[in-house]
C-alpha cells in the first residue's frame, strides 16, 4: 500500500471520529448522546491550547497533558498532526484538492512558497505573547524578593532565552539580541515598577483561530444546528444559534478559501501549525532529497500540500507530511528519512524581526486594551450571564477556548455563542440567552462543567449546584439574579392577571413571591337584569367573550360584603359565576362592578438562582418583562446583592 493511500486512512479515521464525537456532544445517555465518550480528545490532543492555558494561569489542566503525545510526534516526525490527524487539515486539503482538479495548469503555481506563510508565526507569537504577560509580571515581582546576585542570573537567564526564541525566528542575530534584551528589560522593568494587575493582564484569545477549537465550535453552532432543524436526530427542538450567521461565513469562508489556494488556513493563518512548526522544523524523519540535484520538473511542488518546495532546500516546518511528493517524482529522489536534505533546508520561514517583535508586543498589550472598558471588572455588562460553574471572568477568560462544547450539551440550547455587545475579548464565549433556548437553566443539570475541556466551566456535583449534602453554607450555585421591569410586566403596567413567571419558578420554596391586589375594571358599571342558576345577566355596555377566566375577576358591589364574587366565564351581556350558590347574593337591579384580582411579582434574591425559567416563560414578547442578570452571581463575591 502506497504512503499515501495510507495517510488518506488515517486522515478518514480521525474525521470520523471527530464527527461522531461533534455529533454525541448532546445531553444524556442514549445512541445519539455524550454518553461517556471522549469528547474533548482533539482539543487535547492540540498542544497550543495546553501552552497558551498554562502561560495564562500558571497551571496545566490534567486532561491536556495528551498534548504531550502530540509534541513527541512533532519532534519525532515533524507535522504528522498536521498531516494525518488534524479534521480541520483534512477538511481543507479535500477542499484544496476539487480546487487543484479545476486548475490543473496552476498547480505548481499556486504552490509556491510565500512570505505571506509567516502570517501564523506573527499571530502565534501574539497569542503567546497575551496568554504571558501576567505570568511575565510574576516573574519580574518575584525576583525582587531575591537577592542582587540571584536577580542579575535571573535577568541574564531570561535575556539568553528571549535571545535563543527570537532569533530562531530572524536573519540578524546581532539585532535580534538586543532588541530581545530591550524588550524583556524594559517589560520586566515596567512590571517592577508600575503597580496593578490591569496592566499587566493575560487573557487567552487561542480559541479564536485554533483549528480544532475553530472546527470545533463551527460545527455545535453552524452544521449541527442545522441538521436540527431539518433531520432533528440528535435534538428534537429546533436548535437557534446567536450570532449563528457570521461563524457560518467564517467557517465557509475558511473552507472555500482552498479553492484558491490549497491549505489556505494552514499555511497563513493556522497558530497550532505555527507552533507544530517550531517543534518539528529539525525532526528525526524528515521528506528529504537523497541528490543535490534533479530535473526540476516541479512534479513534487505541483502536488505539495504546505507548500515546503520540496523540489529546492526544502522548508521543513512548512511540510505537513502529506507524502504526495514521493509518487510524484518520477526521478525516485524524494524519500523520507533521519538525515537532512542533500539539496538543503530552511528550518524556519523568512519572518521579519520587526514583525516577530511588533507581534510580541502586540500581544503584551492586547489584554490590557481590552479590558479598558471594564468588561471582565466594575462595568461587566448585565447580561453576560454565565454558565453554573465559570471561573471568576479574569481567570474564565484566560482558561475558556471557545470551542462550543458546553454549547452544544446544553439539553435547553439556552447557552449561547456571546456577540460583541458583552466585549471584545468576551467574543464567542458562553452566556446564558434565555429567549433562544427550550427553557433556562435546568436545576439537575450538570453537563456543560463535565464537558469543558479547560475547566474554564469546572466540574461540580448536582449537591453542589442545589446546595445540598454538605454544601448549605455556601447554598445554591446562582449565576446570576431575576429583575421584574414594572414597566412591562402585565400585573404592574397594565391591569392584567399573569402569574406565569411565579408557576414556573423551579427553585423550592419559590424565589418569586406574589403580592395580592385588587383593581377595578375601567368599564362599567353595570346593572344586574337577571340571575339565573350561577349566570348573571348585565345591562350595560357590551364585554368582550371570554375575557373573563381563570379565577382572577370578581363581581362587586358597594352592598356587598368582602372583596366580591369570582367569575369563571363572560359572553357579551353575560357573567357566569365560579360557585353557583353564590348567585343568592346578588339581586335584580344592583349595580355592580367587574374586578380583577392582581398578583404582582417581587423578586427574593437570597432564594433566586438566575436559572432564566423565568424570563423563558414570560409571555410578554420581544423584551422580557423579568429578565436576569449577572448580579449576585456566586462567582465573584463583590457581585452579591445580599447582605451576609
Amino acid at each position: 500500500m502506497r504512503i499515501v493511500t495510507v495517510r488518506r486512512v488515517s486522515q478518514g479515521f480521525f474525521l470520523g471520529w471527530f464527527l461522531w464525537f461533534c455529533a454525541v456532544t448532546a445531553f444524556g445517555e442514549g445512541r445519539f448522546q455524550a454518553r461517556g465518550w471522549p469528547l474533548n480528545l482533539f482539543l487535547q490532543l492540540d498542544p497550543l491550547p495546553a501552552l497558551a492555558t498554562t502561560l495564562a494561569t500558571g497551571t496545566l489542566y490534567a486532561g491536556l497533558l495528551w498534548a504531550l503525545a502530540t509534541v513527541v510526534l512533532t519532534v519525532v516526525l515533524g507535522r504528522a498532526f498536521c498531516g494525518w490527524v488534524c479534521p480541520f487539515g483534512t477538511l481543507h486539503q479535500a477542499i484544496g484538492w476539487m480546487g487543484r482538479r479545476l486548475r490543473r495548469g496552476q498547480r505548481a503555481r499556486v504552490n509556491q512558497p510565500s512570505r505571506l506563510q509567516g502570517i501564523k508565526y506573527f499571530v502565534l507569537a501574539a497569542i503567546l505573547a497575551s496568554a504571558s504577560a501576567d505570568l511575565v509580571r510574576g516573574s519580574a515581582s518575584l525576583a525582587g524578593h531575591l537577592s542582587p546576585a540571584l536577580q542579575a542570573v535571573a535577568a541574564a537567564a531570561a535575556c539568553l532565552i528571549a535571545f535563543l526564541a527570537i532569533s530562531r525566528l530572524v536573519r540578524s542575530r546581532s539585532r535580534a539580541a538586543a532588541w530581545s534584551i530591550a524588550m524583556v528589560g524594559l517589560w520586566a522593568l515596567a512590571g517592577r515598577v508600575l503597580p496593578g494587575d490591569e496592566v499587566f493582564a493575560s487573557t487567552d484569545l487561542v480559541g479564536w483561530l485554533d483549528p480544532i477549537a475553530f472546527l470545533t465550535r463551527g460545527m455545535g453552532t453552524v452544521v449541527l444546528p442545522l441538521l436540527d432543524r431539518s433531520v432533528g436526530l440528535f435534538f428534537s427542538a429546533p436548535r437557534h444559534v446567536q450570532g449563528g450567521a457570521l461563524l457560518g461565513i467564517l467557517l465557509a469562508a475558511s473552507l472555500l478559501a482552498n479553492l484558491a489556494i490549497p491549505r489556505f488556513f494552514c499555511r497563513f493563518l493556522c497558530p497550532s501549525g505555527a507552533l507544530m512548526g517550531l517543534l518539528g522544523r529539525n525532526a528525526l524523519w524528515r521528506v528529504a532529497r537523497t541528490t543535490a540535484s534533479c530535473s526540476q520538473c516541479a512534479a513534487c511542488d505541483a502536488d505539495c500540500e504546505g507548500a515546503c518546495q520540496p523540489s529546492g532546500a526544502i522548508r521543513t516546518s512548512e511540510c505537513v507530511l502529506c507524502m504526495n511528493c514521493l509518487p510524484a517524482c518520477k526521478e525516485t529522489v524524494i524519500t523520507f528519512r533521519t538525515r537532512p536534505s542533500e539539496a538543503g533546508e530552511h528550518p524556519l520561514p523568512d519572518a521579519s524581526r520587526r514583525g516577530v517583535l511588533l507581534s510580541l508586543a502586540s500581544g503584551f498589550a492586547l489584554a490590557p486594551i481590552l479590558r479598558l472598558g471594564a468588561e471582565a471588572g466594575a462595568a461587566t455588562p448585565p447580561a453576560l450571564v454565565r454558565p453554573p460553574g465559570a471561573l471568576p471572568e479574569p481567570q474564565f477568560l484566560d482558561r475558556c477556548l471557545r470551542c462550543g462544547q458546553c454549547m452544544r450539551i446544553c439539553p435547553t440550547g439556552v447557552l449561547q455563542p456571546a456577540g460583541v455587545e458583552t466585549g471584545i475579548e468576551a467574543l464567542w464565549t458562553p452566556v446564558l440567552n434565555n429567549r433562544l433556548g427550550t427553557s433556562g437553566c435546568q436545576p439537575n443539570c450538570i453537563a456543560c462543567g463535565s464537558v469543558c475541556p479547560t475547566a474554564a466551566i469546572r466540574p461540580f456535583t448536582l449537591d453542589e449546584k442545589l446546595g445540598r449534602a454538605g454544601h448549605h453554607a455556601t447554598g445554591p450555585v446562582k449565576i446570576g439574579c431575576a429583575f421584574v421591569d414594572r414597566g412591562r410586566c402585565l400585573p404592574w403596567a397594565m391591569g392584567r392577571p399573569c402569574i406565569v413567571c411565579q408557576e414556573n419558578c423551579p427553585v423550592s420554596p419559590k424565589a418569586i413571591v406574589l403580592e395580592p391586589w385588587v383593581e377595578a375594571l375601567r368599564e362599567g358599571p353595570w346593572q344586574v337584569s337577571g340571575v339565573d342558576a350561577g349566570t348573571v345577566r348585565l345591562a350595560g355596555a357590551p364585554l368582550r367573550p371570554g375575557r373573563i377566566a381563570g379565577g382572577d375577576y370578581l363581581i362587586a358591589s358597594a352592598l356587598m360584603p368582602g372583596l366580591g364574587l369570582s367569575l369563571r366565564d363572560n359572553t357579551t351581556d353575560s357573567v357566569v359565576l365560579a360557585r353557583p350558590e353564590d348567585a343568592a347574593n346578588l339581586a335584580i337591579g344592583t349595580r355592580v362592578e367587574i374586578r380583577v384580582r392582581l398578583h404582582r411579582p417581587y423578586i427574593d434574591p437570597v432564594r433566586c438562582t438566575g436559572c432564566g425559567v423565568c424570563e423563558h416563560e414570560c409571555p410578554v414578547a420581544g423584551l422580557r418583562a423579568v429578565r436576569i442578570t449577572s448580579e449576585n452571581e456566586s462567582r465573584d463575591p463583590r457581585r452579591s446583592m445580599v447582605r451576609e
